[in-house]
């Protein structure tokens, strides 16, 4: 499975189909995860939609057409829990408050919580401290963004991901309109102006403006201020509205018209919200959710992936898998990292027999547009009782610290207090985190061709790349994912397609995707801590992978159907 978006090669997705076209890449990928700037979105880089129609700058009918013709099947993105603020069900809220026929597609976070928690100052309920120390934070402070309507009012939402409210710069002509001409003159409304600029430059509230001897128009000013307030962010959907359903179902089948068989549920642990519980994989709420999607997919022939970060020792990824979904494996790229750091395959290979143990059906990786996971690595309670992890905390502090002396960024997870409760992910290129050593990448994608599951290949890593510091440094923490999605021009794919670990990579990832001992029986051959043997056997064919964990060679044995044999060794 390829993994880009649109726009990561070249300027547009055509630029992606004529990559796909050439004869290095030729039988290479049969799937393709185009990320979801294939949609309108405004913000997150894709994850905060607009609509699912088709973002026709960077994407056309005739590309996907192209792909399908190269018999490339397509992963696209649902996002559950919400939708961008410019969307047109919220933009319609704001029109039309009250009277808007999506009042209650999105949380207002004080009807949701009225029973439950106490009025504060701001004009939003405080939940109670049992409730509120069950939230699950993805930023610091409560998840709310306070929303104008019509009638001045302000009311808070949930908005459990990204918020961001400007004002446009206010000019004396502005306020000489909005109040009349005949009410203030334009030498007023000028000092008007300029009082209310710098308070809004230095971020204070635009009611506690004190105007001194004008103050006889603060109401108004402040009235048409807030009017043209904008909004950035995505507000989380209310899955207790039947409008929220039908949008499901609706962009379901859009998705399906756009060629998709695979459906990754992004941020669906977060979709179902109840007082008194956590806001993240509540039971049994989140299973009566997850069954009744999985009911509208099977109608229109699609597959669904539910994507969840959580610990290991938690146990929900078999829980998940149990239901039937397959699951996305986020414990694979730390568990390589760790594997070659320390030259170990205890802790891989442990996971690895669990996969084929347990049957666990999986979508795996390297990098990806995300972080590298470490969250999901840790142990946890499951019914009660405490599970370790696939590695202890101190082996897991030891990848985050050796990723970040390599250039990585750790991204957190916050309470409601704003202090930082857990390491989420660590933000850089695969490729840098193993200290940008080429046979240590090419080993990896070795073992990841011969884990379990889909391998997904994030075009970043396939070429090598590596941190762009520049980059993750734009704006503070915001932009730290960045780090790991440089655009690629065709002039540096030109260069990189002559590089030894590229075209070794596409040599390995063409193996996996046309033999059909893959299609097979893993085993897993005895060898020291130091090496790994793994082979795939299928009606005749087979395929073996030996490699040694300290100086990072290996040898790949293919035999097809027909008895013919063939052996590579990459040192």
């Amino acid at each position: 499975m390829f993994n880009a978006y649109p726009d990561s090669i070249g300027h547009n997705l055509a630029d992606t189909v004529q990559l796909l076209k050439r004869a290095e890449f030729k039988d290479a990928f049969s799937w393709f995860y185009i990320l979801p700037t294939v949609f309108n979105s405004d913000l997150d880089r894709g994850f905060s939609i607009i609509n699912y129609d088709l973002n026709e700058k960077l994407v056309s009918r005739d590309d996907l057409n192209e792909l399908q013709h190269l018999n490339i099947k397509f992963k696209f993105d649902l996002v559950l829990n919400h939708l961008s603020v410019a969307s047109p069900q919220f933009k319609d809220l704001l029109k039309y408050g009250d009277q808007s026929k999506y009042r209650d597609f999105f949380i207002d976070w004080n009807d949701f919580w009225h029973s439950h928690g106490t009025m504060g100052p701001e004009g939003y309920v405080i939940p109670h401290a049992i409730h509120i120390n069950k939230l699950f934070m993805r930023k610091p402070g409560l998840p709310i963004l306070m929303v104008r309507f019509p009638d001045g009012s302000e009311r808070p939402y949930w908005n459990t991901f990204y918020q961001q409210v400007d004002y446009p710069e206010m000019s004396a002509q502005d306020l000489q309109n909005g109040i009349g001409k005949d009410r203030l003159t334009l030498t007023e409304a000028e000092k008007i102006a300029e009082i209310v600029s710098s308070v809004l430059s230095a971020k204070q509230k635009i009611n506690d403006i004190d105007f001194g001897n004008r103050s006889t128009f603060k109401q108004e000013v402040v009235s048409i201020v807030e009017q043209n307030r904008r909004y950035l962010g995505q507000m989380d959907l209310n899955a207790q509205s039947g409008k929220v359903w039908e949008f499901y179902d609706e962009t379901l089948k859009k998705l399906r018209n756009h060629g998709a068989k695979l459906i990754r549920l992004d941020a669906f642990a977060y979709l179902h919200k109840k007082p008194g519980e956590v806001n993240f994989f509540n039971k049994p709420g989140t299973w009566e959710y997850l069954a009744r999607l999985k009911e509208i997919a099977r109608h229109h022939d699609l597959i669904l992936l539910p994507e969840l970060h959580s610990a290991y020792g938690q146990g929900l990824h078999e829980e998940i898998a149990a239901r039937g979904f397959p699951i996305y494996d986020f414990f694979i790229p730390g568990l390589v990292i760790h594997a070659l750091d320390e030259s170990t395959n205890k802790y891989l290979l442990r996971w690895i027999n669990e996969l084929t143990e347990k049957n666990i059906n999986t979508i795996n990786m390297l990098g990806c547009h995300d972080g590298i996971p470490m969250l999901d690595l840790k142990g946890g309670q499951r019914d009660g009782i405490s599970r370790k992890g696939l590695l202890s905390d101190e082996q897991i502090e030891t990848v985050i610290d050796r990723i970040v002396q390599r250039g990585g960024r750790v991204k957190n997870l916050y309470g409601a207090d704003g202090k930082r409760i857990a390491y989420y992910q660590v933000n850089a290129t695969f490729f840098s985190a193993l200290g940008e050593d080429e046979s240590k990448l090419r080993l990896a994608r070795a073992i990841q061709m011969f884990i379990p599951g889909i391998p997904q290949v994030w075009y970043l890593d396939l070429f090598a790349g590596k941190n762009d510091f520049a980059a993750a440094d734009r704006d503070g923490t915001a932009n730290h994912k960045e780090i790991n999605r440089t655009t690629l021009s065709m002039e540096d794919i030109e260069q990189a397609l002559k590089k030894n670990i590229v075209r070794d990579q596409l040599e390995l990832i063409r193996l996996r995707n046309v033999s059909p001992a893959f299609d097979g029986k893993l085993s897993i051959g005895n060898t020291d801590e130091r090496h790994i043997h793994m082979t795939w056997n299928n009606q005749g064919a087979t395929a073996s992978l030996h490699a040694n964990l300290m100086n990072y060679s290996f040898t790949i044995t293919h035999k097809a159907v027909d008895g013919n044999t063939n052996t590579t060794t990459y040192n």
